[in-house]
């Protein structure tokens, strides 16, 4: 299936389905107002995935709207404690993100069986994963953290786990971490860019979005 292709997502396929959708666009939306125009471009433009992140008190009342679509594989962002998670799986997220490991989170995530994707930067935070059996994981600072050439040297001693780089990721260099074998998928801010959601500048979104696609 090629990228941004509609799918009816199952819970249980998460990684599959965000390895064809191969990119997930990470959002901060400041006013709910914007989540549906916002929704409605990224579909019109053909990206069927989204991760709408907890750095904003619009977070949960967006993730009810982009659910309300039934077209999106959903992902609730920077999740960091239970009270966010429950709220995020209520809202209606098929995936859970966090920017660190956290036992806790990963415990609550398996009773409520919905896919949960830790941010690990060092062999001792993938090791912590793969013993509570998860093998997908958000390279997170990515670039900060050296990158594409950091993503090769850990996919060799864990040649099982699969990588979600996140943190600047930009339309000049997302193929190279396509490219790689141990990358599922990456995650971007720059198509959807805080200040464009915030102005309203739809038109630019969908440009972007459309390049991205066209582009891998």
């Amino acid at each position: 299936m090629a990228a941004g292709a509609s799918v009816m997502t199952n819970k249980n396929s998460i990684p599959a389905t965000l390895s064809r959708l191969q990119i997930i666009p990470v959002i901060a939306i400041d006013n709910p107002q914007h989540a549906a125009p916002l929704a409605e471009t990224l579909l019109n433009a053909g990206l069927h995935c989204a991760e709408i992140t907890f750095r904003t008190e619009a977070t949960v009342e967006a993730l009810k709207t982009f659910a309300s679509f039934g077209q999106f594989t959903l992902g609730a962002g920077t999740v960091i404690d239970k009270e966010q998670l429950n709220a995020a799986i209520e809202a209606g997220a098929d995936f859970i993100v966090s920017p660190g490991f956290d036992p806790a989170l990963v415990a609550e995530c398996l009773k409520n069986k919905v896919q949960f994707i830790p941010g690990c930067c060092t062999p001792s935070e993938i090791q912590q994963a793969i013993k509570h059996s998860l093998n997908l994981i958000k390279f997170f600072p990515a670039e900060a953290f050296g990158g594409v050439s950091t993503l090769k040297a850990l996919s060799a001693p864990f040649p099982n786990v699969s990588f979600i780089p996140t943190g600047g990721i930009t339309a000049n260099n997302v193929t190279s971490y396509l490219g790689l074998d141990c990358v599922t998928a990456c995650g971007m801010t720059e198509i959807v860019n805080r200040d464009l959601i915030a102005t309203s500048d739809f038109d630019t979104i969908f440009e972007l979005t459309k390049k991205i696609l066209d582009k891998i």
